[in-house]
């Protein structure tokens, strides 16, 4: 049996499914868990991927979760470990980020880590520690208008500072352009300083390949899925990993298809109404849902109106409008009903024979994913940056893609719904 190399945790399930494409993409074979399994659970893969739904979670819930996941991990065997947020740095002053990076610090005896959650695939780079989405800073990308983590200030040093008592420093892009000594160098002097984490400039692929390299022998590193570009290529040079020419490899799943979008952010918003223009569609609301309304029954019944059709049945709002509703409902009671009446929704039409699923939104996806009783996830081809297709592992599998709100292009669901198709 193969012993894991690489173990992850994510703090949602969106980005476990991320972070899982990138090493597939590198030759890992890898799968993802929803939350963590039980402990006598064995699960043979070079990577592994434990998916939380820890990013808006009391800290002290997230850092509790993460460490089980941890213990989960070490059992397995795995050297190396990643803590894997979302591109965007999605996290307020009171935590997750900083708070369980240190205690996975503290619980693997470390003295310092990375922070770079770059993702230049997908339009998000670091110069001098502020973020980018694509030419805009971070506090302009519109994640300032993000309903639980508003992102108002750009510089991650800043940021992640008022998350954690440890000293928080900066590899700045000089630096990672003389190449990976030169970024252990850095490295080095910060420890001597007394710096315990440090957010690490990324403008290009190749610059994720540097800190790869030169993180190969730090036991943990934290980041957005990029930060996993340069980590098989450090198991490949060490002899551990065998080249795995099929690590994307899936069986065709057969059954009915349905797109499900919970998120409101702004690529999401693009793809409902690319996907409305031409194609049937239902739209639940929140209001109605909290007036006890048969929301979810109505929404069953749309979908076997347009039985061999695939349909789209979404809360997507704008940012206006989830404002108002928000007002009314509050911020946590209005996300809940709606996670959970897509979730209901999916685990009627399930058992109706729908057997494809394509899910928008990282919370959606987790509330998706445990309502249809999905325990893990094999990780297939790309279909976008960031978003893989998916198979689920047990006696009827299910195929899944789980997006990211910010992630796809504007005609995403029509290819997500082809590559599920097509399979292999």
């Amino acid at each position: 049996m193969t012993t894991a190399l690489l173990g992850c945790i994510a703090d949602d399930f969106t980005g476990a499914t991320d972070l899982a494409n990138m090493l597939v993409r590198g030759g890992m074979r890898a799968v993802q868990t929803i939350g963590v399994p039980a402990s006598d659970t064995r699960i043979e893969a070079d990577a592994l991927i434990v998916a939380l739904k820890s990013r808006t979670i009391p800290a002290q819930e997230a850092v509790e979760q993460s460490l089980a996941a941890l213990e989960w991990l070490r059992a397995q065997g795995c050297r190396q470990f990643v803590f894997k947020y979302c591109s965007t740095f999605d996290s307020t002053d009171k935590g997750n980020i900083g708070p369980v990076a240190d205690a996975l610090l503290d619980a693997l005896g470390e003295d310092f880590t990375l922070a770079c959650p770059a993702f230049p695939e997908n339009g998000r780079t670091i110069f001098r520690g502020n973020l980018f989405v694509g030419d805009v800073l971070l506090s302009e990308s519109g994640m300032q208008n993000h309903p639980l983590t508003p992102m108002t200030d750009p510089n991650l040093v800043r940021v992640l500072q008022r998350q954690t008592k440890s000293k928080v420093g900066l590899i700045a892009y000089d630096v990672i352009a003389k190449g990976p000594q030169a970024v252990r160098d850095r490295i080095a002097l910060l420890r001597n300083d007394g710096v315990r984490m440090a957010i690490a400039d990324a403008v290009s692929d190749a610059d994720l390949h540097v800190l790869g390299k030169a993180c190969a022998d730090l036991k943990l590193i934290t980041g957005g899925s990029g930060i996993a570009l340069g980590l098989p290529d450090n198991f490949r040079a060490a002899d551990l990993l065998t080249e795995a020419s099929h690590a994307s490899d899936l069986p065709r799943v057969e059954g009915g298809a349905v797109v499900l979008a919970g998120s409101a952010s702004k690529a999401t918003n693009e793809q409902v109404a690319e996907w409305r223009a031409t194609k049937p569609s239902l739209r639940i609301d929140p209001l109605a849902l909290s007036r006890g309304e048969s929301v979810v029954e109505q929404a069953i019944e749309f979908a076997a109106k347009h039985a061999g059709e695939t349909v789209l049945i979404y809360a997507t709002s704008t940012p206006d409008e989830v404002k108002t509703v928000q007002k009314e409902l509050g911020v946590e009671k209005a996300g809940h009903l709606v996670e959970q009446a897509l979730a209901s929704i999916a685990a009627r039409l399930r058992a109706a024979g729908v057997r494809k699923f394509v899910v928008a939104g990282g919370e959606t996806s987790g509330a998706v994913v445990q309502a249809l009783g999905v325990k893990s996830l094999r990780i297939g081809a790309q279909i976008d940056p960031g978003v893989p297709a998916t198979q689920s592992i047990g006696e009827e599998p299910l195929a899944l893609a789980l997006k990211s709100g910010n992630f796809g292009t504007q005609d995403f669901f029509a290819k997500a719904l082809k590559a599920l198709d097509g399979g292999a």
